[in-house]
C-alpha cells in the first residue's frame, strides 16, 4: 500500500495524468497536461465558470457530487484494505510455515486419537478389540512408508550382496521351491481328503477347469506358466487362509457383519423417503437403495484416496508375483471394487495401447468379479458376505492367470517393466460433491438393474410358457428353461463338488446366472437358503425346497460373477466408448473372455467345495429336550432327522438307538417332531 500511495504521489508531482483528476480536467486545456498540479488549477476554475456560464446539465455541482461519491469510495475501499490487512499477515504467515503447521495440527490430533485409544482400551480391551486391529494396521502401514522413505536405499544397499547371491541361485533354487511346495500341496490334499473323500470331486473338476481352458488356448506354446500357477497359487493361499484357519474364518466372518451392520443404516433414508410399510414388502424399495447408499460411499472413498490406496497395493503384490503388466494388473485389481465397466477407467489413458492379451485381461477381470454396490445388493438377500467378499477377492489373481493361459501375450507391450501407471482421480472438489455424484451415479445403475430384472423375469417366464406348449405336444409335462439348464449343466454342477442330489438345483442356478443374469440367481439361492434356516423339509414331493451349506457355499462362488451374455453388451459399449479405434480388437476377444470369466467363477466354487468344512450338528439329545417345537429351525430338522433315523419299529413296538436309546424324552421328542415332519416312524 505505501508502495502504491508513493507512485501515485510522484505521478502528481510530475503533472503525469492522476485519474482523480481525469472528471475535472478537459480536453480543451492539453497544456496541463505538461504542468504541475498549482499551474492547472486556473484553467480548471476558467473552464469551471465557463461551464456555469453556459448552464451545462453536469456542471461544477454535479462533478463536485462525483467527486464526493469518489472520495467516499477511495475512503470504503481503504477501510476495506486496513480492516483485511491481519488476515493478510496471518494468510502470508499460514503459507510460509505451513509445513510446520501441519505437523502440529497433526501431532494435536495424534495426542488426540492417543488418549481416546487408551481410554476405549482401559474401559472395555474386548470391545475396543476391533478398534485395536484396525489401529495396528493403520500404524503398520504409515511406519512401513516412512522406513521406505527414509530407510528403504541404505537397506537395499546393505541387502545388495544377498540380493545378487539370490538371482545367481535363482535357477536351481525356484526349481527346489517348487518341489518342496508341489510335495507339501500332495500331502496336505491327501490328509485332508482322507477325512472327506468328496472333496476330491472339487479337486478333480478344478483341474478339468484347467485343462479346458488349456485346450481353447489361442497360442498353446506362448503360455506363460510363471503367471499361470503364481495366480492359481494366490488363489488357493487365500482361499485356504479365508475357508480353513481360525483367524481368516473369524476376520471375514466380522468383516462381512459389518458391512451388513453398515448396510443396515440404508434403513434410515429409504423409510424417510418411501414410508416403513414400503421398505420392508416391496423389493424395490428393499434392496435397490442399499446400491445407492454403497455406490455414494465408493464415491467418497475415491475421494479420500482410500480405494487407489487397495487397488495399487493389490495390484503391486500380483504383478510382482505374476509378472503381468502394470496396466492389466490395475484393472483387474480395480474389478474387486467396481464395475466391469468402471474398473477400466484407471486406465483409460493407457487403453489405445494395450495389447489384445492385456485386453482379454482386462475383459476377463471384469467378468469375473462383481461391482461393490451390487454386492451390498446380495448382502441384502441374505447371501453370506464373507463369501461374497473372499470370492470376488480370489477371482482377481485366479482371472489375470486364466487369462493369460487362454490368451498368452504374443505382443511387445509397452508397458512391459513400465515403473509406474498414473491412477486417474476424480474430479470433485469437496467430500460432498463426492458423495453427492456417487449416490446420483448410482441411479442409472439402480435403474438398469430394476429394467433387467423386470425384462429377465418376463422373458424367462415367456420361455417357459412357450417350452410347456411346445413339451405338450410330445406329452412332456412341465418343460421349462430351469430343467433344461439342470440336466445339461448338471455334470458341472457334480465336478464343483455339490452332491448328486443338489446338482440339478445348482446347475439350474447356474444356468440362469449365464443366459439371464446373476442378480435373478441370487434371488432364487436366497430363497432356497431361506428354506434351510427356516426348518422346511428338503423334499416337497419331487421338488427340493434347499440345498445343502457345502452346495449353497459351491453356488455363492460360481455365481460371483458378470459372465453372462447380456455383459457382453455392456463390456463392448463400455471399452468401445473409451477406445473407438479398437473396436475391432474388442469384438474379437470378447466371448473368449466371457468363457474365461465363467470358468474363473467355477474355479472359485471348485476351491470352495475343495477347502469347505462341514458344520458339526450340535448335540441333538440337549438341543431336543430344551427347545420350543413353536417353530422350526434348519439345526430342529437335522435334529428330528437324526432321531427319526435312530427310532426301530419292531413287531409294534417303538425303541430308540445310539444316543436315544433309554432316554425318557425320546419319545416326547419324537411326538414333537412329528407335528412338523413326516417320517414313517410317526405313523407307528
Amino acid at each position: 500500500e505505501m508502495e502504491e500511495n508513493q507512485i501515485t504521489l510522484d505521478n502528481l508531482e510530475k503533472g503525469v495524468d492522476n485519474p482523480a483528476f481525469s472528471s475535472l480536467v478537459s480536453p480543451p486545456f492539453p497544456f496541463c497536461r505538461g504542468t504541475g498540479a498549482a499551474q492547472c488549477a486556473p484553467a480548471n476554475h476558467v473552464f469551471q465558470g465557463e461551464e456555469r456560464l453556459y448552464g451545462e446539465s453536469d456542471g461544477p455541482r454535479g462533478e463536485s457530487k462525483k467527486e464526493r461519491r469518489g472520495e467516499g469510495k477511495g475512503r470504503f475501499s481503504s477501510y476495506c484494505r486496513k480492516a483485511l490487512q491481519p488476515v493478510s499477515k496471518a494468510k502470508r504467515f499460514c503459507k510460509a510455515h505451513a509445513k510446520v503447521l501441519r505437523m502440529v495440527v497433526l501431532g494435536l490430533l495424534g495426542v488426540a486419537y492417543l488418549c481416546y485409544f487408551i481410554a476405549a482400551c482401559w474401559l472395555n480391551f474386548q470391545r475396543a478389540l476391533p478398534l485395536v486391529v484396525m489401529t495396528a494396521v493403520v500404524v503398520f502401514f504409515i511406519c512401513w512408508s516412512l522406513f521406505k522413505k527414509y530407510c528403504g536405499a541404505k537397506v537395499l544397499l546393505l541387502l545388495s550382496p544377498f540380493w545378487k547371491f539370490f538371482q545367481k541361485s535363482w535357477p536351481w533354487l525356484k526349481w527346489l521351491l517348487w518341489m518342496a511346495l508341489l510335495g507339501g500341496l500332495i500331502t496336505w490334499l491327501a490328509l485332508d481328503t482322507s477325512r472327506n473323500p468328496e472333496q476330491l470331486i472339487s479337486l478333480a473338476g478344478f483341474c478339468f477347469l484347467v485343462l479346458f481352458l488349456f485346450a481353447c488356448s489361442k497360442h498353446h506354446g506362448a503360455v506363460s506358466w510363471r503367471a499361470v500357477f503364481w495366480g492359481l497359487g494366490l488363489e488357493f493361499l487365500f482361499g485356504l487362509f479365508v475357508l480353513r484357519t481360525t483367524p481368516g474364518v473369524q476376520a471375514f466372518q466380522w468383516l462381512g457383519d459389518q458391512i451388513q451392520f453398515f448396510l443396515g443404516y440404508t434403513t434410515a433414508g429409504s423409510s424417510f423417503v418411501f414410508g416403513n410399510k414400503l421398505i420392508e414388502e416391496v423389493f424395490a424399495f428393499q434392496t435397490l437403495p442399499i446400491v445407492v447408499f454403497f455406490s455414494c460411499v465408493m464415491s467418497i472413498l475415491y475421494y479420500l484416496g482410500v480405494m487407489q490406496w487397495l487397488i495399487v497395493k493389490i495390484s503391486w503384490l500380483l504383478q510382482v508375483s505374476m509378472g503381468t503388466t502394470p496396466t492389466e494388473t490395475l484393472s483387474v485389481a480395480g474389478n474387486i471394487f467396481v464395475g466391469q465397466t468402471e474398473a477400466p477407467l484407471l486406465i483409460r489413458p493407457y487403453l489405445a495401447d494395450m495389447t489384445r492379451s492385456e485386453i482379454h485381461a482386462v475383459m476377463t477381470g471384469g467378468f469375473s468379479t462383481i461391482a461393490g454396490s451390487v454386492m451390498g445388493a446380495y448382502i441384502s438377500f441374505g447371501i453370506d458376505a464373507a463369501s461374497l467378499i473372499a470370492a470376488s477377492v480370489m477371482a482377481a489373481p485366479c482371472a489375470l492367470a486364466m487369462s493369460k493361459l487362454v490368451y498368452p501375450e504374443v505382443e511387445e507391450s509397452k508397458f512391459k517393466g513400465k515403473a509406474s501407471i498414473h491412477l486417474s482421480s476424480g474430479e470433485e472438489q469437496n467430500i460432498l460433491e463426492a458423495a453427492s455424484n456417487g449416490a446420483a451415479a448410482s441411479v442409472g445403475l439402480v435403474a438398469n438393474i430394476a429394467a433387467n430384472l423386470i425384462a429377465f423375469l418376463a422373458v424367462l417366464e415367456f420361455i417357459n410358457a412357450a417350452l410347456r406348449w411346445f413339451g405338450e405336444m410330445v406329452d412332456i409335462e412341465g418343460l421349462s428353461f430351469q430343467l433344461i439348464c439342470s440336466y445339461v449343466l448338471m455334470p458341472v454342477a457334480f465336478l464343483m463338488g455339490a452332491e448328486w442330489a443338489d446338482s440339478p438345483v445348482v446347475a439350474e442356478l447356474l444356468g440362469i446366472k449365464i443366459f439371464l443374469n446373476e442378480f435373478v440367481a441370487y434371488q432364487q439361492l436366497a430363497t432356497y437358503k431361506k428354506n434351510r434356516l427356516s426348518g422346511l423339509e428338503e423334499w416337497n414331493g419331487s421338488r427340493k425346497q434347499w440345498i445343502s451349506e457345502r452346495a449353497e457355499s459351491i453356488t455363492t462362488f460360481a455365481l460371483c460373477g458378470f459372465a453372462n451374455l447380456s455383459s457382453i453388451g455392456i463390456m463392448l459399449g463400455g471399452l468401445a466408448s473409451m477406445v473407438p479405434q479398437r473396436k475391432g480388437d474388442l469384438a474379437s476377444v470378447v466371448l473368449r473372455a466371457l468363457l474365461t470369466g465363467i470358468c474363473v467363477s467355477m474355479l472359485n466354487a471348485c476351491l470352495a467345495g475343495l477347502l469347505h468344512v462341514p458344520t458339526e450338528v450340535s448335540d441333538c439329545v440337549t438341543f431336543l429336550s430344551n427347545a420350543n417345537f413353536s417353530s422350526t429351525s434348519y439345526t430342529m430338522y437335522m435334529c428330528c432327522k437324526q432321531l427319526f433315523g435312530s427310532s426301530v419299529l419292531e413287531n409294534g413296538t417303538l425303541s430308540f438307538t445310539g444316543a436315544w436309546a433309554g432316554l425318557a424324552d425320546s419319545m416326547l421328542c419324537l411326538t414333537q417332531c412329528c407335528r412338523h415332519y413326516n417320517h414313517t416312524s410317526c405313523t407307528g
